[in-house]
Parts: structure tokens; sequence; C-alpha cells
């Protein structure tokens, strides 16, 4: 029998016609969506379910949900789906993380547009009958400087375009290489001098509790008085507050602003504002990119369901079935050992270096590389999976290196991952032992064997008496327990790490507190 796919949302009629032309049952009834007692009645009868936004697929919806077998988001963004719930039913979860890069872009210049010729005040003035001609004075973009936060695949876009406006582009982005920055044609720099040179800023990053309110009152004061701010990326960028008050000072002399912390935003501080233009999320609202993510995610759903393949699925690895038993764990070390790289990377990554050795060198290594590199990316770019992983570190001109060997060493396999940035070279070890689980045996040349949990503690020190117990007595004084200690040194006195798993989260203000332990000489909390 068939697969049946329903189709909840409003998709092209080309996309329908790719699921009958490849011999799927499918169902289009593009506003059932909107009625959720409906689609949980019917749910059961299909094996794959199409959907844009406005489809929640939720918990209940995924338990009633018996035939389930995939779940196809038409676009990024898959906030209305409960992916844990839909993970733990074997239910994969696509999405198009690539249809909607030159869209949003567009509008991100359309924006600038906008503000620096204050178009929406002067058509609403002129269509009253006003003619204030002398009252909408404005700015030429040619030789002005734009600052990009975020320079990846959407960011890149604005870049090109910019620069064939006879713009100067500087960007922020701690994935971008200087190699790559010179192919695109842009300058490196950090965010402290975008702020200070820019005289419009552009948004183009996902939203990270690094990246949550990059753009406030103290960023803000750094810019140059009548500057513009533009943000078609994610809400929560910018603090809203500061941006108004901002405008209301005339420090900014323009903000235009496509998403909001609070959507639908019938309500907003920043409404009213002098020279503030919005747009209600409109940044992939365009027919050709509407066209584009419904034929990719009718391509995905049919490929997966007449022959088992995945692309650019959120919660399932690339993995055929008959290599699974062997490759899922060390796939999920490949993850675990980028993780860890990922969150004590701050600066530009030129080169991810992937060594296998013995058994391991013999499975299916384009697999355990994408996870690493998911690991690597995630901290930064959450969004980030095994599939898209790959096609990011490419675009962001990261290299990377695989090298396969035989045995070496005490540990009969074993994988070794490498950062190199423009700073520094890191390397982490691990294997996976008879039960299963993977493990931590070499931290920066360290030998060391720990088991990563939840929460964890990184901490390089110095090997000296009395260390131990001071680290010890501060988490204790804190009130946080100690699941497992890890230590590994170099020699005697000299240089040495600790791994330190915990039982929950570590505040910031103990973080501090450890960092001031004599002999520490950096702490960092990771979660995995």
């Amino acid at each position: 029998m068939a697969p049946r796919v329903l189709i909840s949302d409003k998709l092209s009629d080309a996309a329908v016609q790719i699921f009958k032309d490849r011999g799927i049952d499918v169902d289009f009834q593009p506003d059932l969506g909107k009625d959720k007692d409906k689609l949980l009645s019917v749910i059961d009868q299909y094996d794959g379910l199409a959907i844009r936004s406005a489809t929640k697929v939720t918990e209940k919806i995924i338990a009633a949900a018996s035939r389930l077998k995939v779940i196809g988001r038409a676009g990024i963004g898959v906030d209305n789906v409960d992916i844990p719930k839909a993970t733990a039913r074997g239910i994969i979860v696509m999405n198009t993380p690539f249809g909607n890069a030159i869209t949003t872009a567009e509008h991100a210049i359309a924006m600038m547009f906008s503000l620096a010729r204050q178009i929406p005040a002067a058509d609403a003035s002129t269509q009253a009958g006003k003619w204030e001609k002398s009252g909408f004075m404005g700015v030429e973009i040619t030789s002005k400087t734009l600052g990009l936060i975020g320079c990846g695949n959407i960011g890149s876009i604005v870049a090109d375009r910019a620069i064939g406006l006879r713009m100067k582009v500087v960007a922020f982005d701690p994935f971008l290489t200087p190699e790559r920055a010179s192919i695109l044609g842009v300058e490196k720099v950090e965010l402290d001098e975008l702020l200070r040179r820019a005289d419009f800023i552009t948004l183009h990053t996902p939203l990270t509790d690094k990246t949550r309110n990059i753009i406030d009152a103290a960023a803000i004061a750094k810019m140059k008085t009548g500057s513009y701010l533009i943000n078609c990326a994610r809400g929560g960028l910018a603090d809203e507050q500061a941006v108004r008050e901002a405008l209301d000072s005339g420090k900014l002399a323009g903000a235009g602003f496509d998403v909001f912390v609070e959507e639908p935003a019938k309500q907003n501080v920043l409404f009213g504002a002098k020279n503030f233009v919005s747009t209600p999320h409109l940044g992939a609202s365009t027919s050709e990119a509407q066209e584009n993510v419904a034929l990719q995610v009718a391509e995905q759903m049919c490929d997966y369901l007449l022959h088992g393949a995945v692309s650019n699925a959120l919660n399932m690895p690339s993995i055929s079935a008959e290599e699974a038993p062997k490759l899922t764990p060390f796939v999920r070390l490949a993850e675990q050992l980028g993780l860890f790289a990922g969150q004590l990377t701050e600066s530009g990554i030129k080169t991810i270096r992937l060594e296998y050795a013995g058994a391991v060198a013999d499975l299916n290594t384009r697999a355990l590389t994408s996870a690493a590199l998911t690991g690597v990316l995630t901290p930064l770019l959450q969004t980030v999976n095994m599939v898209s992983a790959p096609v990011v570190a490419r675009e962001r001109g990261i290299e990377v290196e695989e090298t396969r060997r035989e045995q070496k060493g005490a540990f009969e396999t074993y994988i070794r991952l490498t950062v190199v940035t423009e700073n520094q070279e890191r390397s982490v070890a691990g294997t996976v032992f008879e039960d299963g689980k993977p493990r931590i045996i070499q931290v920066k040349g360290i030998n060391m064997e720990a088991e990563l949990g939840a929460y964890m503690l990184y901490i390089t020190n110095e090997d000296k008496p009395g260390f131990i117990g001071q680290l010890g007595m501060e988490l204790g004084n804190s009130g946080i327990n100690i699941a497992t200690f890890n230590l590994g040194r170099t020699a005697p006195g000299k240089d040495a790490i600790c791994l330190v798993e915990v039982d929950g989260e570590v505040p910031q203000e103990v973080l501090e507190r450890l960092a001031s332990v004599a002999h520490v000489n950096q702490v960092k909390k990771l979660r995995f």
C-alpha cells in the first residue's frame, strides 16, 4: 500500500504534484491545520505530515499519530513541532533550512533603503496630501559602512548585495575565518569595532544565550550617533526598550524590525517611534521562497517514505539501518567531542581535524564527521544538524580534514578532534567502552578518563597541593553536588585539567568564585 501524506497547511500545487508523481497517496487539506480538534481526529490515518507554521504538532497530536513516520516543515522554524515527543515516538522531523536565504537577505536590504530615505513615513505623508518635501531628508547608501552581525548563509548574501551598492562591509562572526572574509570581500572585525564604525547595522545570527540582546543599551552607546539598526533575523537579538530609547534620543536615526520578542506583535514598545519601520515577520514571504521550500520538503518526504533516505532531519542522523548498531555510539561520541570543543572555542575556526584510529576508521566516517561538526557548531548556531553542519562549515570557510589510521596507543579505537583557530589549537580524544558509553580519554594532550554528564565544569589549573580541597569546599558551600571528578596533568606540579560533573546548572556567581580559587587558570561550564 502506498504511503499516505496529509498536507495540513498551504503548499503549492507543484509540491502536491510531486507527491502524486512519486506514487504517494496525498491528502491536501490546506486549512485543516487551523482546526486542532479535526487534525487530532484524523492524524492516525497518515504516514507523513507536511506543514508550514499554522499547524501546531503538539504532544497530544503526536500521541494520536499511530502511523506517522515523518513530519516535513516547509521552512526553517520548527517551534510549532514538539521535537522531543516526536523523537520519542520515532517520528523524523525535517525542515528546509536553506530555502529562504535570498528572500530574507533582500528584505534586510529593503529595510535599509526604507530607513535611509524614510519611505514609509514619506509615503503616508504624501498620500495624506501634505507634500512635506523638506521633512524627509535622507542619506545615501553609497560609501557608507554596513556592519553585519552574523555572516553565515543569509549574512553573506547581504554582504554581496551591499558591496554591489558600493558600500564598505565589516562583519562580526566568531565562525568567520579571514580567508572566508577575503572571499566575500568583507573585513572581519570584533563587535566593538563594528559598533564604532558602522553606519548601518544588520543582524543575521541565531538567537542563543550568547546572542540574546547582543544589541543592548551598552552596545548602542558604542554606536555612531545617527546610525541605523535592522533586525530581520530573530526577535530578542536587540533589547527593544533600549532601541526605543535610542530612537527617541536621536542616538539612532532609524530602526527596521521584521521580528519581535513576542509575536504576533499587536503591541510593542517600538511602535510609534520616529523613523521606525516594521513588518510582520515577512523575511521569508516571497512567492519564490515559499515555492522553493514547498518543493524541497515534498522531495525530502518522498525520499524518506519510499527509500528510507533522510535529509535535513533535526532529530535523526543520516545512518542506514544496517550500520546503525555499530555506528550509533560513535556518532554520539563524535557529537560530544564536538560539543566539548565548540563550547571552549571563542575565536574564528580555521580548521577542524578528525583522526579515526582502529576499528572506527572502517565505519561510515562521513556520518561521524557530520556529527562532530554538529557538536562544534551547535553552541552558536543551535539549529544546525548532521545534514546541514557540513554545508554550514563549508559556507563559513572552515576546512575539514579527516585522517584514518590503524590502532595507535593504549586504546583499541578512538576519535581525536582538533579545532584550529586564529589563536590556538585544541584537541580532545574519546572512545566507546564495552558498555556502549562514550568516554573522554585525552584533552590537550593530557590523558584522563571521563564520562560526560549533562552539566560539567572544565577547569584548567596548576597541579598544586590543596587545589582539590579548595575546589570541593567552594562547590559544597554553594550547594552544588559533585557527581564525578576526573583529573589529568602533564607532570607533577605542572599544567592540569579537571573535569567535574555536577547535578545541575552552576550559577555565574559561583563560576566567578571558582575562578578566584588559588592555582585555577580557567573555569568554563559545559552542557551535553
